[in-house]
This record gives structure tokens, sequence and C-alpha cells, in this order.
């Protein structure tokens, strides 16, 4: 086995060990990679010494704690070359529709705000850079969920307390994909409305969401229609500078 095939099939561990909320045995991890479980072993071995998996109760094997170094640098890799790109398109995007505009990220089962533009009106929706939400609650959260995969999709499913929240979202996240765009009305907090647009650079899922929102009383068909507009441009412009439109 080359080196390339011999990081391949470690990857393939990694993510086979992603995609579950607990751990797997050795036998169920060669399963999954579809390679011998001596090979599985070997390769257990040595991801375990450097802390990128560890063994948890008998047989038992997880993610390790390095990791979550490795997602944090990753992170602030991600946020350093998306932020210094989005401030100028959320600065303009804030100015054109006398909005706060938003950036959030998903993190988990929630969204994280990493990003804010203030409007200068003196009735504004303020939110603090940090703030988490739900990621099935909001326009923001909502417009990268309905770009997640199946599993992430299905574990936020599992969080709501009745099929017909579960009937609801499923269909949400489908005029959403539909359309390219989230509006919500009064669903975070009973005075705000939101609207945001999915952010891609072309290498996967949508990365980010790029919204504004503001006080319910400035909302209007007319003004929605204008809104949604300035949204999608503004999201559109900044995935092409991620790499991710023409």
């Amino acid at each position: 086995m080359n080196g390339t095939q011999t990081l391949s099939r470690a990857l393939d561990i990694l993510f086979a060990l992603s995609e579950e909320s607990g751990t797997l045995t050795v036998s169920e991890i060669a399963q999954k990679v579809s390679i011998p479980e001596s090979t599985t072993y070997r390769f257990l071995q040595t991801l375990e010494q450097n802390g990128i998996i560890e063994r948890r109760g008998k047989n038992q094997i997880g993610l390790g704690l390095r990791i979550l170094d490795l997602a944090r640098s990753l992170n602030m890799q991600f946020q350093r070359d998306l932020l210094p790109l989005a401030l100028p398109i959320m600065e303009e995007l804030t100015e054109k529709v006398q909005e706060t505009s938003i950036l959030f990220v998903r993190t988990g089962n929630n969204a994280v705000c990493i990003q804010n533009v203030k409007s200068r009106g003196l009735i504004q929706f303020s939110i603090d850079n940090g703030r988490i939400l739900p990621l099935h609650m909001g326009a923001s959260g909502k417009c990268i969920l309905a770009f997640e995969s199946a599993k992430v999709t299905e574990r936020i499913l599992q969080l709501l307390s009745s099929d017909k929240e579960r009937e609801g979202l499923i269909a949400e996240l489908a005029t959403i994909r539909e359309q390219n765009y989230s509006i919500t009305k009064g669903e975070v907090d009973p005075d705000v409305y939101a609207i945001a647009a999915p952010i891609t650079d072309g290498q996967g899922p949508v990365i980010a969401s790029l919204a504004v929102a503001g006080p319910s009383f400035r909302c209007s068909n007319e003004q929605d229609k204008t809104n949604i507009e300035a949204v999608t441009k503004a999201a559109a412009e900044l995935s092409r500078r991620m790499g991710g439109g023409n």
C-alpha cells in the first residue's frame, strides 16, 4: 500500500468515526471502510499514538482530543480566510438595505454568529459575535442546514419533539434548497425578521450563511423582494470570492 493509499484509508477511518455520535468497534470500522480487521487495527494503533483516536471502554474506538486541536486550527484558518472577504460585502449590504447583516457558520447542532455589521437606524437588530442559535431555528441556521448531509439533518430532526415539527422542517428545508434563500419572521425573536442565503467555497457543502435582520414592522412583501435580491446577490459574490462560483 503506497503513501497515498495509506492516507486515504486513514481518512476513511476518521470519516467513519465522525459520522457516529458515539463509538465503533474495530470490526465495525473495518466493515465501514472495507479493509481487513488486521489492517484496520494497525491504522488505529498509529492514530491512537498521535491522539487522533482513543479507546473508550472495552473494544470501543472514538475520536481523540487531538482532533479538537486540529478542528480549532482549521476553524481559525477558515475564519481568517472568510472574514476579510465577507466584511466589505456585509458593510455594503447593510448600507443598501439599512438592516443589520450577519454571518453564521455551523458548529455541531448549532449556528454561531462570527461577524455582524449593525444598521445605523435608531431601531435596529443587534447581535453579538459568538451568539449561538439552534441550527433548526432562524433563517441563518436553516439556510445552512438545508444544504447539510442527510446524517446531520437526521440528527437535527431527532431533536424535535413531534412528527409534525419534523415534517414541517423537512418541507421548509426543501423550499430553501429550491429557492436558495431562507426567510423567517418572529421565529427566534417575535419582533424580528431575517433573510439568509448560503455561502459556498466550491469544495463541499455550504460553509456559512449571510443574512440581514431587522424589526418585523419594517417587513413587507415589497421590501422582502428588495432585501431577498440584495442578500442573494451579496451571498453569491462572497461565494465567488471564496472560490464557489463564477
